[in-house]
C-alpha cells in the first residue's frame, strides 16, 4: 500500500473533489427518525358504523310436563297419580294435539324396570309426541 505524505516541497496543494457526505448521512438520519415518530401507529382493526337495531324478545320458557315413573309401575304426571294407560293415553293426545309441543320430562325411578319405562316412551312416541326427555339419569351413575 501506498501512504500519500502530501505535495512536495514548492508545489501547491490539489483542490479536493469529493464531497463531504458526513453531514448528508446525519441530516439524512435526522430525516429518517423525524419520518418514523411522525407516522401514526397502525391498527389491524377495521373500524365499521354497523347499523343498530333492536334485538328480538327472548324467547318464553318451554312448557314442562314431568312424568315419573315409580319402581311398582305407578306413573305420576306433573306430580299426580294416574290410575290407569287410558288416563296416560289421554294426557299424550292432549300434548300431541297442541300445536306448540310442551317438553315431556320422563323421570324414572332408579328400582323401575325397563319396561314400564319402556311403555311410557311407546305410547308418547305412537300418539305424536315429539319433545320427549329423560331426566335423572344422574342416579344410575356409579
Amino acid at each position: 500500500m501506498a501512504m500519500s505524505v502530501g505535495p512536495g516541497p514548492g508545489s501547491e496543494p490539489d483542490v479536493m473533489i469529493d464531497i463531504n457526505t458526513t453531514p448528508l448521512i446525519d441530516v439524512m438520519l435526522v430525516l429518517l427518525i423525524m419520518l418514523i415518530i411522525t407516522i401514526p401507529i397502525q391498527l389491524h382493526s377495521v373500524n365499521l358504523n354497523m347499523p343498530v337495531s333492536n334485538p328480538p324478545p327472548p324467547p318464553k320458557p318451554p312448557v314442562v310436563v314431568q312424568v315419573d315413573v315409580d319402581f311398582d309401575g305407578t306413573i305420576y304426571w306433573d306430580g299426580q297419580a294416574l290410575l290407569d294407560r287410558a288416563t296416560l293415553q289421554q294426557k299424550l293426545r292432549e300434548v300431541a294435539a297442541q300445536p306448540d309441543q310442551p317438553e315431556l320430562h320422563l323421570r324414572p325411578n332408579k328400582l323401575a324396570t325397563y319396561k314400564y319405562v319402556a311403555e311410557v316412551m311407546a305410547s308418547a312416541q305412537r300418539i305424536g309426541v315429539t319433545k320427549i326427555g329423560l331426566i335423572g339419569n344422574e342416579q344410575f351413575i356409579q
